[in-house]
C-alpha cells in the first residue's frame, strides 16, 4: 500500500540533504510516494508568501511531512514558519533524540541515549501579550501554561517511554521561582506520573538539569519540559553528541506530524555537496517509527552507525572527504 508524504525541500542546503534522504528511503522500497510542496524563501519567490495555502493543504491531506530547513527572512512582517506550522496543525510534541555516534567530534562518543520531549504550543514562545512602552524602555510578554497542554505533553512522554522500552522520565521545571506557570506544569506532571507506576519519575530544576547533562548525561532517559526550557535543553543535548548535524526532530500532533532536520539552512555551503544529511535521515527514521515501520527505522539507524564506523564517504564536518550524496549512497549500501 502506498503512503503519500508531503516533502518540503527547503532552503540553502535543504534540497541537497532531501535528495540524499529520499535516495536512502527509496533503497528500502517502502512504498512511499512524495508530494512536493514549497515553503520558505523558495515559496516567497514563487508564490509571494512563505507558507502557501497549497502547502498547508498538502500536509492536511497527507498528515505526514518530511521537511528540510527553512529560512524566515529577518525583519518585521515575517513570523517564524516553524512556529506557524506548529500552530496551524497543533503539533504539541517536539521530540528530539540525542544519541552518541561513533567517529564524531563529540564530547560523549559513547553513553548518551536520551530523548527530550518539549511542549510545542504554549509558554514563552507563543508570543501572546507582547508589548513595549512608548519610550522603548520596557518590554512585556505573557507566558501561558494550561492544564490541557501540560497533561498531554507529559502523557506523551510517558507513553513514549512505555512504547520504546525506556525506564525513566525526568520532569524539568522552574517551579521554585515560576510558581504559577511552571508550578502548574509540575503539579500536572505529578498527577500523570502517578498513572505510570512502571516508569521511574524524577523532578529536576532546569538549571541543575543543564549542569547534570554536561556532567553525567547517562543518567537521563526521557526528559519532558515546557517550550523554552525544551528548546534550550534539546540543543544542549545535540552539542553533547556532535552537534546539530546529528540532531533530528519530530513535531507530533493529533492530526499531523512533521519530521525534520533541526539545523539551519547553511547558505554558505549550499550547492557545494558538503552538507551532512544525517539529521534529516534520522528525522526520516522517526517518521518510519511513526508510520508503524520500526524495523525499517532500525535498519536505517544501524546503517548510519555502520557507515560512521567504517568512515566511508563521510562529509567534511565528520572528518571525511565524501559529499552529501556519496555519504547517502554509502548508507544505502548498508541497509
Amino acid at each position: 500500500m502506498t503512503q503519500t508524504i508531503t516533502v518540503i525541500r527547503g532552503d540553502g542546503i535543504g534540497p541537497e540533504i532531501m535528495d540524499a534522504t529520499l535516495h536512502v528511503l527509496d533503497t528500502m522500497q517502502l512504498g512511499l510516494a512524495y508530494e512536493e510542496a514549497d515553503a520558505g524563501l523558495v515559496a516567497l519567490e514563487k508564490h509571494d508568501e512563505l507558507l502557501p495555502q497549497a502547502t498547508l493543504d498538502s500536509i492536511t491531506r497527507n498528515r505526514i511531512a518530511l521537511k528540510s530547513p527553512l529560512t524566515t527572512p529577518v525583519g518585521e512582517g515575517f513570523s517564524s514558519i516553524n512556529v506557524e506550522l506548529r500552530k496551524r496543525f497543533d503539533l504539541y510534541a517536539n521530540v528530539r533524540p540525542a544519541k552518541s555516534f561513533p567517529n564524531t567530534k563529540s564530547r560523549f562518543p559513547t553513553g548518551v541515549d536520551l530523548v527530550t520531549v518539549r511542549e510545542n504550543t504554549e509558554g514563552a514562545y507563543i508570543g501572546e501579550g507582547q508589548s513595549i512602552t512608548e519610550d522603548g524602555e520596557t518590554a512585556t510578554l505573557v507566558q501561558k501554561i494550561t492544564r490541557k497542554g501540560s497533561d498531554r505533553i507529559v502523557r506523551y512522554a510517558f507513553d513514549l517511554a512505555v512504547r520504546t522500552g525506556r525506564r525513566k522520565v525526568t520532569v524539568v521545571h522552574k517551579a521554585n521561582i515560576l510558581k504559577t506557570t511552571s508550578g502548574l506544569f509540575l503539579k500536572v506532571a505529578r498527577e500523570v506520573a502517578a498513572q505510570y507506576p512502571q516508569i521511574e519519575c524524577n523532578e529536576m530544576i532546569v538549571d541543575n538539569t543543564c549542569m547534570q547533562l554536561v556532567m553525567r548525561p547517562e543518567q537521563f532517559d526521557v526528559i519532558v519540559t515546557t517550550n523554552l526550557f525544551g528548546d534550550i535543553i534539546s540543543d544542549l543535548c545535540a552539542g553533547l553528541v556532535g552537534g546539530l548535524g546529528l540532531a533530528p526532530g519530530a513535531n507530533i500532533g493529533k492530526d499531523a506530524a512533521i519530521f525534520e532536520a533541526v539545523h539551519g539552512t547553511a547558505p554558505d555551503i549550499a550547492g557545494q555537496g558538503k552538507a551532512n544529511p544525517c539529521a534529516l535521515l534520522l528525522g526520516a527514521a522517526q517518521m518510519l517509527d511513526h508510520l508503524g515501520k520500526p524495523e525499517y527505522a532500525t535498519r536505517l539507524r544501524d546503517a548510519i552507525v555502520a557507515t560512521l564506523e567504517a568512515k566511508d564517504s563521510l562529509t567534511p564536518d565528520l572528518g571525511g572527504s565524501g559529499n552529501t550524496m556519496s555519504f547517502a549512497k554509502a548508507i544505502a549500501s548498508r541497509i
